[in-house]
């Protein structure tokens, strides 16, 4: 004998130690079992600010599907959580291209969680095989918002997913604003997929999306060309540059795209 009681059934009570209310925090996804996740992923994931204060040591904590607590909250959205995680160290870049906070915030149309990661370092133009950069996602799932900026940004507007260009994805989605989005930005509207389509080739013919990539398949106009080059040269900090500029209002409103 231990020494320790026991109930009738002659098995020892359960100590507070093995409450399931006081075991690691188990994965949500993942039922009732006891997972990889810490309490900063769980902190994160659900946008719970306070606690994440007290568990930022944990600040790049992995599980083993490489989520990382910054992965978590951009899931969520929670532009605090991520400002928190980012100022207290977390890093804006992946260690496995299974989990993409950039990416992530991307295809769930989380625009001020990109401008956060993209301030403190984050690689617009990330490219993963299996997803594309964070551009061509938000193409994909019509994140109109987030592809804006992350074009203000500099993200590369032809590069996507292989040789499939956002404005392919666009194409298929039939998005007139983002068409006109990407274009306006340069896009290039002769490029071929792997089977050698161009974005035209995906619309219906007649179709309103059709006709505007008809009208824009020209050369750009030389305002557009003025456009496109004062952009390359600010780079990603373009708009607060721009805006500062001594220049007429409507001008202004041109180059940034307002």
């Amino acid at each position: 004998m231990d020494g320790e009681p026991r109930g009738s059934n002659g098995r020892k009570p359960p100590r507070l130690g093995d409450s399931p209310d006081v075991r690691l925090l188990s994965n949500p996804l993942m039922g009732d079992t006891v997972s990889d996740w810490s309490p900063v992923h769980e902190a994160a994931i659900h946008g719970r600010l306070l606690s994440l204060r007290n568990l930022i040591s944990q600040v790049n904590g992995v599980t083993t599907d490489w989520h990382t607590p910054l992965f978590n909250a951009c899931v969520s959205g929670s532009l605090d959580c991520v400002n928190l995680l980012l100022q207290h160290g977390a890093s804006p870049h992946p260690e496995s291209d299974l989990a993409s906070p950039m990416h992530e915030a991307a295809k769930r149309g989380h625009v001020e969680c990109i401008e956060s990661l993209v301030a403190h370092g984050g690689d617009v133009d990330r490219n993963i095989s299996h997803l594309g950069t964070p551009l061509y996602l938000a193409c994909e799932n019509l994140q109109v918002a987030c592809a804006k900026k992350l074009l203000e940004s500099g993200a590369s507007v032809n590069q996507g997913r292989g040789l499939d260009s956002p404005l392919h994805a666009v194409a298929r989605a039939s998005s007139g604003e983002l068409a006109c989005l990407l274009m306006d930005f340069g896009a290039d509207t002769q490029a071929r997929d792997a089977e050698g389509h161009r974005p035209l080739e995906l619309v219906p013919p007649e179709s309103p999306l059709s006709q505007l990539f008809l009208q824009r398949e020209g050369p750009p106009s030389l305002m557009q060309l003025c456009r496109l080059r004062i952009w390359k040269c600010f780079g990603i900090k373009q708009h607060r540059k721009i805006t500062g500029l001594s220049l007429p209002e409507e001008l202004k409103w041109f180059l940034l795209h307002i």
